[in-house]
């Protein structure tokens, strides 16, 4: 693992604010499995006394005592006793608490689902050490940390049993581009920066997959490694995340996924693509996705009034998610029987177009940026997402791979490119034909950007067609 930490600056700051209060402090920390909740919290503690305990996965044979006897174990360990052996939970928080004595501690319990997964009485006792023996005596921050984030959802955000105690909620995002840059210079990566975007642009920024790569090898023979190769470590992962979040009931929200690896699509389309009954259930499977942090909702609404429409897109939000579906899972069988070894990805069919379509995911998880090129202050934005106009009787329909509206009444339509070759003359009129579908108001001023990676011609410069033509290997270089 890396020495040097990457990120965080703001999730660190908030963390360091509440532990100068010199209380008891309650903090939730949620996100996706590999992004980094427990190397944030040892970041955070590491000049604190700090007591971590882990939850087991919960396979076949995992009971709700030996999850204790684990967390006894690790209590011993940092007390420097012999094995300890709690058959109450009320027990083992209370001796926690005693073995402190008094002294300012950072408490985290990591993979807390797995923990009270298989005892009811999980919550109900924690809330109760919580409220009778933390709260009011001792100076604890006590972290819940977990990637099954419905769970921490349902149980600890939302309940009525941790009603007004939680300091603070924080949901870990990839890191941005120039972190995910600056993680790679310190690994000593030397691709150029097509490089870094084909990689990033499959494994996104989850720290634990940045870690993975080799920099002696060329990306494309570590996304080979990884993902084309029967013992590559990213061949596996979505299995292990599917079981580890799920619980073996992942069925269904592997078919929403499966709807979704081919683009955007309202609920109504996922719906009917599924053949699923009208009902809340789907809509509640969506959710749990988004609370996951593998699909992203992107609200449409009106040009005209700006306001919500009843409609959203939901896309896939997680760069490997989707290419795991969209490439590594239909080759499994190649895959195992070691078919690419001696296979260049470039003969790969349809590889490069694919690399594109994960680039304009990546680029969506870092609007931020997007919105600095252009020149937009975020609080002039109206609205700024992905953009769907359906065909009707009186129109074609138009998608927009991201669309701004400013309270100027300003539209700028934005085109992601990722090709291999000089983008030409073509690019204006395949974006006029975008802005010629779509029903713009009286008064509003439609401008278009280009964002690209290889360059554009001459020609495409001297007609300043667009606005703004932007490189995106500019958002390598800015600081984070």
């Amino acid at each position: 693992m890396m020495k040097t930490f990457i990120g965080r600056k703001r999730e660190l700051k908030k963390l360091q604010e509440l532990y100068t209060q010199k209380q008891a402090i309650l903090v939730v920390i949620k996100g996706r499995r590999r992004i980094g909740k427990s190397r944030l919290v040892t970041e955070f503690a590491k000049d604190k006394q700090f007591f971590s305990f882990t939850g087991l996965a919960p396979i076949d044979g995992i009971t709700d005592q030996t999850q204790r006897d684990h967390f006894g174990r690790q209590l011993s360990t940092y007390l420097k006793i012999p094995p300890l052996t709690f058959t109450d939970w009320s027990d083992a928080f209370n001796y926690l608490s005693h073995s402190l004595n008094d002294k300012e501690a950072v408490v985290l319990f990591d993979e807390i689902s797995w923990m009270g997964i298989k005892d009811p009485t999980f919550v109900p006792k924690l809330k109760a050490w919580w409220d009778q023996v933390v709260s009011e005596k001792q100076k604890i921050m006590l972290i819940f940390c977990g990637s099954v984030s419905t769970w921490i959802e349902d149980n600890i955000i939302n309940s009525t049993a941790f009603f007004g105690r939680i300091s603070l909620a924080l949901t870990l995002e990839p890191l941005t581009l120039p972190e995910c840059a600056q993680f790679l210079k310190l690994q000593n990566f030397r691709g150029s920066t097509i490089d870094v975007y084909k990689m990033l642009s499959i494994i996104g920024g989850i720290p634990w997959y940045l870690e993975q790569i080799m920099p002696q090898m060329t990306t494309d023979q570590n996304i080979k490694r990884l993902c084309f190769d029967k013992e590559g470590l990213l061949v596996n992962e979505f299995d292990q995340i599917f079981h580890d979040l799920f619980n073996g009931r992942g069925t269904m929200y592997k078919k929403i996924l499966e709807a979704l690896k081919n683009g955007m699509k309202t609920l109504a389309d996922i719906r009917e693509s599924l053949d699923f009954a009208h009902s809340g259930t789907l809509s509640k499977l969506v959710e749990h996705l988004i609370t996951c942090g593998f699909v992203s909702k992107h609200a449409q609404w009106s040009l005209k009034t700006a306001k919500l429409s009843k409609q959203s897109l939901y896309r896939i939000s997680d760069p490997y998610i989707r290419f795991y579906l969209k490439y590594i899972e239909p080759n499994r069988s190649r895959i195992d029987q070691d078919y690419y070894e001696q296979v260049a990805l470039n003969q790969i069919p349809g590889f490069d177009s694919i690399i594109g379509f994960q680039v304009e995911t990546l680029l969506l998880q870092n609007r931020s940026l997007l919105l600095k090129a252009i020149g937009i202050n975020p609080s002039d934005c109206v609205f700024d997402n992905p953009y769907q106009q359906k065909s009707t009787v009186r129109g074609k329909g138009s998608q927009i791979d991201y669309l701004v509206q400013t309270r100027t009444k300003n539209l700028y339509l934005c085109e992601f490119k990722f090709k291999r070759q000089e983008i030409g003359a073509e690019i204006s009129d395949e974006i006029q034909e975008k802005i010629n579908r779509l029903s713009i108001p009286r008064g509003f001023a439609i401008t278009p950007v280009l964002f690209h990676i290889r360059g554009v011609t001459e020609t495409v410069l001297d007609n300043q067609y667009f606005y703004r033509i932007i490189d995106i290997t500019d958002f390598l270089e800015t600081a984070p």
